[in-house]
């Protein structure tokens, strides 16, 4: 079983790299646009499965099923919560973004969005982004690199380290090599196989149990296991999982991406579908895995084991390489926004005064990739760094406090200015951190004081400082009548 699990997870390692390297070559011009955005040329199917699986990191595959589980069917509000986020986020948000940022001298990073949205030559909002994206994102990439340790520590025995290493190095060499087209094509295949995965486990499982098969019993089950209303606490906190679609820079790129508004309705439906299943299925995991599993020591191995106890070794190899589709694909995306962010928006036009040529980027931000891979890694490699689910919960936190407001204002309030822009990103990413390190035993996630501080910041400032000009109030205009990036 391991020789033949082994195999199938190297073909399938040698195949994303070999993505990479198809697009290197390919890709002989198109500078930094291309490839930090592709060109704004992706297609519907590609950029929704992709934006879906830059999302759906190990945790939907080890953690969200673990959390279930372990505590029950209170937890599924993250599911919930998660769910109606992202269908808001592409319903509301993904149509204007794109436009916005087309209208915003063809923006083709967050930070580079958000200063040209105000038509302003003052880089601090930039730099105060591109900060915020290398930290979050460092602790975001240390999660799906550790998931990729657990998962061939358990299965084969490898040290987890270096397997953590391995992960790493091929996450570089992908990314490295084809930039965000390569990201996407590769977040498309890891995408149906996440869902295929997702779909197959649990209703095999459920089959056996009806058999009666399944090892564990009702009576097992711990008090209040199926109540869904059962904690307040998680209800509010789970729901809170949605504001931070409205501010993740690696998810919301995916609408700039988009060839046209025609492709983003498709692309709508195809991601919102696919989310919806994803997570469904996630839940059912893990309460599919405690009914047909029992007891087991580590509940982050549950939807491994499953798999491992159900299928024969060449089936349960590809289910199993959705985790590391789920793993890689979220981190290559964080990897690339992180890389897109210190060279569009802190190299060039700070530390070189833009007189970087678009090889000279393309350098710094491969330079970038490789920075961050490395201290992720390192981050993933220590016991105290805390569960697959506790780093995503702490960068997604974050990363919506701080943009999630400021970024649903630019796209729908005139009135807003550039200084309240930058006192929302601040006191947002503030208040969530704070909250983590001193108030977190009050139970209530840290994304939700952090939107709210962030986005009464941004209110506040914007109405007791100087109005936009009427330049940047004319854009606004032409992008909400749809004049702009049709």
């Amino acid at each position: 079983m391991f020789n033949a699990e082994m195999i199938v997870f190297c073909v399938y390692l040698v195949f994303m790299v070999g993505i990479g390297v198809f697009f290197f070559l390919r890709s002989k011009s198109g500078g930094d646009k291309g490839y930090f955005l592709g060109g704004r040329q992706m297609g519907p199917w590609v950029s929704a499965l992709s934006a879906g699986a830059s999302d759906m990191s190990a945790w939907v595959l080890m953690g969200l099923p673990a959390s279930i589980y372990a505590a029950g069917l209170g937890q599924a509000w993250i599911a919930i919560g998660l769910g109606i986020g992202y269908a808001l986020s592409w319903l509301i948000e993904a149509p204007r973004l794109r436009r916005y940022s087309i209208a915003a001298n063809d923006s083709i990073t967050i930070p580079q969005y958000l200063t040209n949205r105000f038509l302003s030559s003052n880089r601090a909002l930039q730099v105060i982004c591109a900060v915020i994206f290398l930290i979050a994102y460092t602790v975001y990439a240390a999660s799906s690199i550790k998931a990729c340790g657990t998962l061939f520590n358990t299965v084969m025995g490898i040290d987890a380290t270096v397997a953590m290493y391995i992960a790493a190095v091929i996450i570089i060499c992908y990314t490295f090599l084809g930039g965000f087209s390569a990201v996407c094509w590769t977040d498309f295949f890891q995408g149906l196989l996440m869902l295929g995965a997702l779909l197959i486990a649990p209703i095999f499982a459920v089959g056996l149990i009806n058999a009666g098969e399944g090892a564990g019993t009702m009576a097992q089950l711990p008090e209040n296991y199926w109540s869904l209303f059962s904690n307040w606490k998680d209800i509010v906190s789970g729901l809170g999982w949605g504001l931070g679609y409205f501010g993740m820079p690696h998810i919301i790129i995916r609408f700039m991406s988009l060839r046209s508004d025609k492709d983003l309705k498709k692309s709508a439906k195809i991601g919102i579908t696919w989310t919806v299943l994803i997570l469904t299925f996630s839940v059912a995991a893990g309460i599919i895995g405690h009914l047909f599993l029992g007891e087991i020591t580590d509940s982050s191995t549950v939807f491994i084991q499953m798999v491992r106890k159900i299928f024969p070794a060449l089936i349960s190899g590809l289910l199993l390489s959705a985790i590391l589709a789920a793993a890689m694909s979220t981190a290559d995306s964080q990897l690339l926004a992180s890389a897109s962010a210190f060279s569009v928006d802190v190299y060039k036009p700070i530390i070189r005064k833009n007189k970087a040529s678009d090889k000279e980027m393309l350098w710094a931000g491969r330079f970038v990739v490789l920075a961050i891979s490395i201290i992720a890694v390192l981050i993933a490699s220590n016991p105290n760094s805390g569960t697959i689910m506790d780093l995503v919960e702490n960068a997604w936190g974050v990363f919506g406090a701080a943009f999630g407001p400021v970024i649903m204002l630019s796209l729908f309030w005139r009135r807003l200015n550039f200084a309240g822009s930058v006192a929302g990103i601040v006191v947002g990413a503030a208040v969530d951190i704070l909250w983590l390190v001193f108030l977190k035993d009050l139970g209530i996630y840290e994304i939700i004081p952090g939107f709210a501080a962030g986005l009464i910041a941004t209110i506040v400032v914007t109405l007791l400082t100087k109005a936009p000009s009427k330049d940047v109030t004319d854009m606004f205009d032409k992008v909400a009548k749809g004049e702009i990036g049709e």
